[in-house]
Protein backbone atom coordinates (compact mmCIF):
# COMPACT_ATOMS: atom_id res chain seq x y z
CA UNK A 1 0.00 0.00 0.00
CA UNK A 2 1.32 3.46 -0.87
CA UNK A 3 1.56 6.23 1.67
CA UNK A 4 -0.97 9.02 1.14
CA UNK A 5 -1.28 12.45 2.69
CA UNK A 6 -4.32 13.91 4.48
CA UNK A 7 -6.11 14.71 1.21
CA UNK A 8 -5.52 11.27 -0.27
CA UNK A 9 -2.64 12.03 -2.62
CA UNK A 10 0.41 9.81 -2.85
CA UNK A 11 3.02 11.51 -0.68
CA UNK A 12 5.70 11.32 -3.38
CA UNK A 13 3.42 13.13 -5.80
CA UNK A 14 2.46 15.71 -3.17
CA UNK A 15 6.13 16.36 -2.46
CA UNK A 16 6.91 16.89 -6.16
CA UNK A 17 3.92 19.21 -6.50
CA UNK A 18 4.93 21.20 -3.42
CA UNK A 19 8.42 21.64 -4.86
CA UNK A 20 7.00 22.91 -8.18
CA UNK A 21 4.55 25.15 -6.35
CA UNK A 22 7.34 26.64 -4.22
CA UNK A 23 9.20 27.44 -7.43
CA UNK A 24 6.00 29.05 -8.74
CA UNK A 25 5.56 30.93 -5.44
CA UNK A 26 9.07 32.38 -5.69
CA UNK A 27 8.28 33.64 -9.19
CA UNK A 28 4.97 35.12 -8.07
CA UNK A 29 6.69 36.99 -5.24
CA UNK A 30 9.36 38.53 -7.46
CA UNK A 31 6.78 39.36 -10.14
CA UNK A 32 4.48 40.92 -7.55
CA UNK A 33 7.29 43.21 -6.37
CA UNK A 34 8.16 44.11 -9.95
CA UNK A 35 4.58 45.11 -10.76
CA UNK A 36 4.33 46.99 -7.49
CA UNK A 37 7.47 48.89 -8.46
CA UNK A 38 6.07 49.64 -11.92
CA UNK A 39 2.96 51.04 -10.23
CA UNK A 40 5.04 53.32 -8.02
CA UNK A 41 7.53 54.46 -10.62
CA UNK A 42 5.81 54.61 -14.01
CA UNK A 43 6.08 57.95 -15.77
CA UNK A 44 4.85 59.33 -19.05
CA UNK A 45 1.74 60.25 -20.96
CA UNK A 46 -0.06 57.02 -20.00
CA UNK A 47 0.69 57.35 -16.29
CA UNK A 48 -2.90 57.47 -15.06
CA UNK A 49 -4.16 54.42 -16.95
CA UNK A 50 -1.02 52.36 -16.30
CA UNK A 51 -0.81 53.33 -12.62
CA UNK A 52 -4.39 52.11 -12.15
CA UNK A 53 -3.89 48.95 -14.22
CA UNK A 54 -0.68 48.02 -12.42
CA UNK A 55 -2.49 48.32 -9.06
CA UNK A 56 -5.18 45.96 -10.33
CA UNK A 57 -2.53 43.48 -11.48
CA UNK A 58 -0.42 43.53 -8.30
CA UNK A 59 -3.52 43.15 -6.13
CA UNK A 60 -4.45 40.01 -8.08
CA UNK A 61 -0.87 38.72 -7.87
CA UNK A 62 -0.85 39.17 -4.10
CA UNK A 63 -4.03 37.10 -3.84
CA UNK A 64 -2.42 34.37 -5.94
CA UNK A 65 0.72 34.41 -3.76
CA UNK A 66 -1.48 33.57 -0.79
CA UNK A 67 -3.45 30.91 -2.68
CA UNK A 68 -0.31 29.16 -3.94
CA UNK A 69 1.19 29.14 -0.44
CA UNK A 70 -2.06 27.75 0.98
CA UNK A 71 -2.10 25.01 -1.66
CA UNK A 72 1.39 23.98 -0.61
CA UNK A 73 0.15 23.77 2.98
CA UNK A 74 -2.90 21.77 1.84
CA UNK A 75 -0.52 19.27 0.24
CA UNK A 76 1.14 18.89 3.66
CA UNK A 77 4.28 20.88 2.95
CA UNK A 78 5.79 24.24 3.87
CA UNK A 79 5.80 27.25 1.56
CA UNK A 80 9.09 29.05 1.11
CA UNK A 81 8.82 32.39 2.87
CA UNK A 82 12.20 34.12 2.78
CA UNK A 83 12.71 36.77 0.12
CA UNK A 84 16.34 35.71 -0.25
CA UNK A 85 15.08 32.25 -1.24
CA UNK A 86 12.67 33.78 -3.75
CA UNK A 87 15.50 35.67 -5.43
CA UNK A 88 17.62 32.54 -5.82
CA UNK A 89 14.72 30.22 -6.81
CA UNK A 90 12.84 32.43 -9.27
CA UNK A 91 13.25 32.54 -13.03
CA UNK A 92 11.78 36.05 -13.05
CA UNK A 93 14.46 38.60 -12.24
CA UNK A 94 14.00 41.72 -10.17
CA UNK A 95 13.18 44.78 -12.27
CA UNK A 96 15.01 47.87 -11.07
CA UNK A 97 14.67 51.51 -12.09
CA UNK A 98 12.02 50.96 -14.77
CA UNK A 99 9.93 54.08 -15.38
CA UNK A 100 8.88 54.00 -19.03
CA UNK A 101 5.29 52.78 -19.40
CA UNK A 102 5.98 50.60 -22.43
CA UNK A 103 8.99 49.00 -20.74
CA UNK A 104 6.85 48.29 -17.67
CA UNK A 105 4.18 46.61 -19.82
CA UNK A 106 6.85 44.55 -21.59
CA UNK A 107 8.21 43.48 -18.20
CA UNK A 108 4.73 42.43 -17.13
CA UNK A 109 4.24 40.46 -20.33
CA UNK A 110 7.52 38.63 -19.80
CA UNK A 111 6.55 37.86 -16.20
CA UNK A 112 3.17 36.45 -17.20
CA UNK A 113 4.76 34.34 -19.92
CA UNK A 114 7.06 32.81 -17.31
CA UNK A 115 4.19 32.18 -14.87
CA UNK A 116 2.03 30.59 -17.56
CA UNK A 117 4.85 28.24 -18.57
CA UNK A 118 5.47 27.22 -14.95
CA UNK A 119 1.76 26.75 -14.31
CA UNK A 120 1.47 24.48 -17.33
CA UNK A 121 4.19 22.32 -15.75
CA UNK A 122 2.25 22.31 -12.46
CA UNK A 123 -0.98 21.48 -14.31
CA UNK A 124 0.64 18.53 -16.07
CA UNK A 125 2.17 17.16 -12.88
CA UNK A 126 -1.07 17.67 -10.95
CA UNK A 127 -3.10 15.91 -13.65
CA UNK A 128 -0.71 12.95 -13.61
CA UNK A 129 -1.08 12.79 -9.79
CA UNK A 130 -4.91 12.97 -9.91
CA UNK A 131 -4.68 16.22 -7.93
CA UNK A 132 -7.79 18.03 -9.12
CA UNK A 133 -7.35 20.86 -6.59
CA UNK A 134 -3.94 21.91 -7.85
CA UNK A 135 -4.84 21.24 -11.49
CA UNK A 136 -7.96 23.38 -11.22
CA UNK A 137 -6.06 26.22 -9.56
CA UNK A 138 -3.32 26.16 -12.22
CA UNK A 139 -5.86 25.95 -15.04
CA UNK A 140 -7.82 28.92 -13.71
CA UNK A 141 -4.65 31.00 -13.41
CA UNK A 142 -3.54 30.09 -16.94
CA UNK A 143 -6.91 31.04 -18.43
CA UNK A 144 -6.97 34.42 -16.66
CA UNK A 145 -3.38 35.26 -17.45
CA UNK A 146 -3.58 34.29 -21.12
CA UNK A 147 -6.38 36.85 -21.47
CA UNK A 148 -4.26 39.46 -19.68
CA UNK A 149 -1.35 38.72 -22.04
CA UNK A 150 -3.64 39.19 -25.03
CA UNK A 151 -4.89 42.53 -23.65
CA UNK A 152 -1.40 43.83 -22.84
CA UNK A 153 -0.18 42.86 -26.31
CA UNK A 154 -3.17 44.70 -27.78
CA UNK A 155 -2.25 47.74 -25.67
CA UNK A 156 1.27 47.72 -27.11
CA UNK A 157 -0.17 47.42 -30.62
Amino acid sequence: MTETNSIGLHEGNASQLAEKLNHLLANYQIFYMNVRGYHWNVKGSHFFELHTKFEELYTDLLTKVDEVAERILTLGHTPVHAYSDYVTMADIQEAKDVHDGEACVRGILKGYQTLIELQRDVLSLASDADDEGTASQAGDYIREQEKTVWMLNAYLG
